[in-house]
């Protein structure tokens, strides 16, 4: 390969080696240096441009220039701890307060939908972590549950957890509420509520979204790929959220509602559930 005029190209530098014999610097461009190009005088009616910075020296050991991105330093992320009281519950307004919230609900509830509408009508920075988002961030070796529930695909929804929970520790700590969604089933108190707890905090505010079946069921067909489920995995997983009742939980049947409804719902939920926090 030649430039235009047709001198070779330099060899590729390759440490501990010394150049090809035959090229050299000098010999691509002959003649003494040339030396910084000179600056043309400015056009007439306009300034002249401000002189170049010197560039020093630069000890390897300095700190950046204020202005370097990069930099920023960020709290660590440590457990969420419960939201203080308010002073009077029926005044307090959730929009306002920093908190983190799991979202519970069957495939189908509209947990993902009411999670989205809920993070962006608040009035404080607020992330929306989806659990099958997380998860789905394995591309080759995805272990799809569907294909047959094992441990490789247990694992995946493990580490998923944990990743959520790592976010959402982090958003807290740098002020950004935050609210996560899972289908969390009460008849797996270690990995699913415990878990959550362990991996966010005693902070986190529970809450179940449960429709009647015949509505997760025709939600559940509008879906396409991976989380579309077959009727009967529905019904049966809708079987197993109804052991949330009686557990002490917030629960919302949204059957009848949209998802701004939904959402103000949620408000007056989690409202009362920072005055009187759950026991779970």
């Amino acid at each position: 390969m030649q430039h235009a005029g047709g001198s070779p190209l330099p060899p590729p530098h390759q440490p501990g080696h010394r150049p090809a014999v035959g090229w050299s610097p000098a010999a691509h461009h002959p003649g003494p240096h040339p030396g910084p190009a000179p600056v043309p005088p400015p056009a007439p009616g306009y300034p002249a441009p401000p002189p170049a910075p010197s560039a020093g020296p630069r000890h390897a050991s300095m700190p950046p220039p204020p202005d370097t991105t990069g930099h920023v330093p960020l709290p660590p992320g440590g457990p969420v701890a419960m939201p203080s009281p308010p002073q009077s519950p029926a005044a307090h307004d959730p929009a306002g307060t920093i908190i983190a919230v799991l979202l519970i609900g069957p495939a189908g509830a509209g947990k993902t939908s009411v999670a989205k509408y809920w993070a962006d009508h608040r009035r404080v920075p607020t992330a929306h972590i989806s659990l099958d988002d997380v998860r789905e961030w394995v591309r080759s070796g995805f272990a799809d549950p569907q294909s047959g529930w094992n441990d490789h695909s247990e694992a995946q929804y493990r580490l998923a957890r944990r990743t959520c929970g790592f976010a959402a520790r982090n958003f807290l700590a740098n002020g950004i509420s935050c609210i996560l969604d899972d289908a969390v089933f009460p008849d797996r108190p270690v990995v699913g509520l415990g878990g959550w707890k362990r991996h966010v905090g005693p902070g986190l505010l529970p809450v179940v979204l449960l429709p009647g079946l015949d509505i997760v069921l025709e939600r559940n067909a509008e879906r396409s790929g991976n989380r579309r489920l077959t009727d009967e995995e529905v019904a049966r997983i809708h079987g197993r959220m109804a052991g949330w009742y009686g557990s002490g939980l917030p629960i919302i049947d949204n059957s009848q509602l949209g998802i701004p409804e939904t959402a103000r719902i949620l408000d007056d939920v989690l409202t009362r559930s920072i005055a009187s926090p759950p026991q779970w």
